[in-house]
């Protein structure tokens, strides 16, 4: 029997067998970075990802999670009563249904935030999405990934995030800066590796260089440390 009259006889839907994403957890906590950081909001943690970066804190998403039809997401996300929703990862684009879930989830009427690795291609994310795109510098083992034609899919209210673990980082940070005109695309974070940078080096590096970035840390560790579902 092939798979399509298998699913016919049990009557499940072709639809919503195909409408499905494997989830490590959805929770509901406070948004600790970019430009929503503070709101109230529920964050999807899809499971997977293609990258590897050394500094990477949700490594437990990388594997495991359990199948979720979408519409059952959007039922749990809509338990919480946010307005915010952020769709992160892993990387979430690494399952190509991500994309419905963002277009649902827009359609429900959601601020909806997209958390993306920047080594995958975004061009057909929902346009009401806010992307959140992470150029990884050269201390995340990464860089090589940076699929640099995302640029010219990014809009307005669409955010760079660049992670620095170093000096070398910041100043590669800063190069990208000058080189793809980047402040003039949308807004531009950067954020300093937890442990790695001081915060206050990073901000004065910052402040020297009168960078048009945003300096940003991240909320979320500041309240709650490295807890997971927070």
């Amino acid at each position: 029997m092939s798979g399509h009259d298998a699913r016919e006889a049990s009557g499940t839907p072709a639809a919503a067998v195909a409408e499905r994403l494997r989830i490590t957890e959805i929770f509901h906590s406070i948004q600790g970075e970019a430009d929503a950081i503070g709101w109230r909001t529920v964050f999807v943690r899809l499971t997977g990802c293609p990258l590897r970066c050394v500094w990477c804190d949700t490594e437990y998403s990388f594997y495991g999670g359990n199948w979720h039809a979408i519409d059952d997401i959007l039922a749990e996300v809509a338990t919480h009563g946010a307005k915010h929703v952020c769709v992160t990862g892993g990387e979430p684009l690494a399952q190509k249904r991500c994309l419905i879930l963002l277009r649902k989830l827009c359609d429900a009427g959601y601020e909806v935030s997209l958390e993306t690795s920047g080594a995958l291609d975004v061009s057909a994310v929902d346009p009401r999405v806010r992307k959140v795109l992470d150029l990884k510098a050269p201390d995340s083992g990464e860089s090589g990934r940076n699929l640099w034609s995302n640029l010219d899919h990014l809009l307005p209210h669409d955010q760079i995030k660049i992670v620095i673990a170093s000096r070398a980082d910041y100043e590669w940070a800063r190069a990208m800066l000058a080189e793809h005109a980047l402040a003039d695309r949308c807004m531009v974070l950067f954020s300093p590796v937890h442990g790695a940078v001081e915060p206050r080096d990073l901000a004065e590096w910052i402040i020297a260089d009168k960078l048009p970035v945003r300096f940003q840390l991240q909320l979320h560790k500041l309240l709650w440390n490295d807890a997971r579902g927070k």
